[in-house]
């Protein structure tokens, strides 16, 4: 039976916060930042690990249950339960889509369920009339990385203190027509 990419429900949330959003990563994005008298540098290069590492989510999943009606989307992934989310948010006023969330069950992973969830987001992004559509993730999630760049979202930007663990998030963007 195919996956099918539909609107979250209330009645999801359970599986939803069930799901493992831990992932496993053998990369991570470092961060150099040098500053110096009138200059601040900045350079992000990919390190190979000495061992894969598990990455926890920056988020509490649990938390989904009171935020996911603030969101300005959801969707999910149904095998027919749900097996994967994508949680966007809408900035109006820069018509910029985020997306904030995206989470796959380990044993749907790399099975292409990701890409249908972003390519589903971004299509509801250019419904709605965005001009740019944003990805945001930790820099010690390799697997989201790559799946940025393979779905032709580029680098554009990082906060190293956007996640309470501080992590570094970075953002992979584009322009939508």
């Amino acid at each position: 039976m195919p996956i099918a990419i539909r609107p979250a429900l209330s009645t999801d949330l359970p599986r939803m916060m069930g799901i493992d959003h831990a992932c496993t990563s053998e990369y991570v994005w470092q961060l150099d930042l040098r500053k110096e008298s009138g200059q601040v540098s900045a350079s992000l290069r990919e390190v190979r690990l000495p061992r894969p590492i598990s990455v926890a989510y920056p988020r509490n999943p649990f938390a989904l249950a009171d935020e996911w009606q603030f969101k300005s989307a959801v969707f999910v992934a149904a095998d027919p339960a749900a097996v994967g989310y994508v949680c966007l948010s809408e900035q109006s006023a820069a018509t910029v889509t985020w997306v904030t969330d995206l989470v796959v069950m380990p044993d749907h992973r790399r099975h292409g369920i990701g890409s249908a969830l972003l390519k589903a987001a971004q299509d509801w992004a250019i419904e709605r009339g965005s001009h740019m559509f944003i990805l945001e993730t930790q820099a010690k999630n390799q697997p989201a990385t790559r799946m940025a760049q393979k779905f032709g979202l580029e680098f554009c930007g990082y906060n190293d203190h956007y996640y309470a663990s501080h992590d570094v998030t970075l953002f992979f963007g584009r322009a939508l027509k």
